[in-house]
């Protein structure tokens, strides 16, 4: 038998950067229910009972009680495992799939789970979940992560590595095109949330130390107040625009309006890690050169030299003197900008990723049903 039909379980639809869990649903050629850990519908019972659960196990996770914390939303999950009669389960992100990971083998459905990036490195989830990992590589018959870093963490919490897929969410190419570096102003463009990993007040300060034109910064986040006192402190005034959240259309316009993007990603004091930030390929697919750092999988997507320049993380004067050499020569950013888009388009679309991801979830069915 095919696989037909997909069960999803994720913690959150509403959060503006689970953009790429939005569009695994919207693309994948199977029919697809889900589920989301909070969504409470008065009106809707399963997903109450669902949204319920999961409220209970993240209650008995901040406990301490990890074991216990398993049971709630996988006994609802049963249900609707039985209501729905999946083909498969898939899981967004290790920290929720460990919540309905015993469901899977009882009611005899291969369970997939997808790894995005902070669930694999940050404290409050790798190191409080990892006993709990390790008994989710052995019920899972298939993970997919964001970077080769990413899959050594897996295989070192007990995956084989045969039932691992790296595959990066991807860029849109409806919307990400069309950049002309060389003709825009020299305006560096920042887009992610204010989050230490993300790195925006080592972007701040690398701008600062450079005497050149502005930056846009989109997003928001528990830093930004800190950014913007930040920016006051070194008089940045109208060379600095904090733009807040925008939509991804509205990111793309942005992107064929300037001439650098910037992203100083690091590994943040909590371990938080990214997986392969998706921004950064969208720049690279619009045609712009990209200054980032050398962390986690942004190296599979920057090539140094070629497409962009990588620093080394907290680099701030590394990545001055990038931002400055760019702004300097528009006919570098052009060519740097069409290396990128060709490298995206070879191996980093959106397009591609929801290829890899439904080769993976057929194969890995077909699998367990030769095993069964």
């Amino acid at each position: 038998m095919t696989l037909q039909r997909l069960l999803v379980f994720a913690p959150t639809r509403r959060a503006a950067s689970e953009t790429f869990v939005r569009a695994n649903l919207a693309g994948l050629p199977f029919e697809v229910q889900a589920y989301f850990g909070d969504e409470r519908p008065w009106n809707q019972p399963a997903r109450l009972a669902y949204g319920l659960a999961v409220m209970l196990s993240k209650v008995c996770t901040r406990l301490g009680l990890l074991r216990l914390a398993g049971w709630p939303a996988a006994m609802v999950a049963r249900g609707l495992i039985a209501r729905h009669r999946p083909d498969l389960v898939l899981a967004e992100f290790g920290f929720h799939a460990v919540r309905v990971m015993e469901a899977a083998p009882v009611m005899a459905v291969p369970l997939v789970v997808h790894f995005r990036g902070s669930d694999l490195s940050a404290q409050s989830k790798l190191g409080v979940l990892r006993g709990r990992y390790r008994r989710l590589m052995g019920l899972a018959e298939g993970l997919i992560c964001k970077s080769q870093p990413m899959a050594e963490t897996l295989q070192a919490l007990g995956a084989p590595a045969d039932r691992i897929l790296i595959s990066a969410s991807g860029a849109n190419a409806h919307l990400f095109h069309s950049s002309e570096p060389a003709a825009a102003p020299p305006v560096c463009l920042s887009v992610g949330r204010f989050v230490a990993k993300k790195g925006p007040l080592h972007t701040i300060r690398a701008f600062a130390a450079q005497p050149q034109g502005q930056l846009w910064m989109v997003g928001e986040g528990p830093l930004l107040a800190e950014a913007k006192a930040l920016a006051e402190q070194l008089d940045l005034g109208p060379r600095i625009r904090f733009l807040g959240v925008h939509s991804q259309a509205d990111v793309a316009v942005l992107m064929r309006q300037v001439r650098v993007f910037v992203q100083h990603s690091l590994v943040a004091a909590d371990g938080d890690s990214e997986g392969n930030p998706v921004a950064v390929m969208e720049a690279q697919l619009s045609g712009l050169p990209v200054v980032a750092t050398r962390h986690a999988g942004i190296p599979e997507v920057v090539i140094d030299g070629k497409t962009g320049v990588l620093v080394e993380e907290g680099d701030v004067r590394g990545m001055a003197e990038a931002i400055e050499r760019l702004l300097q020569d528009p006919t570098l950013c052009a060519q740097f900008g069409a290396a990128g888009r060709c490298h995206v388009e070879q191996g980093f679309t959106l397009e591609q990723h929801l290829e890899d991801l439904s080769r993976f979830l057929i194969q890995t069915h077909a699998k367990a049903e030769r095993v069964a």
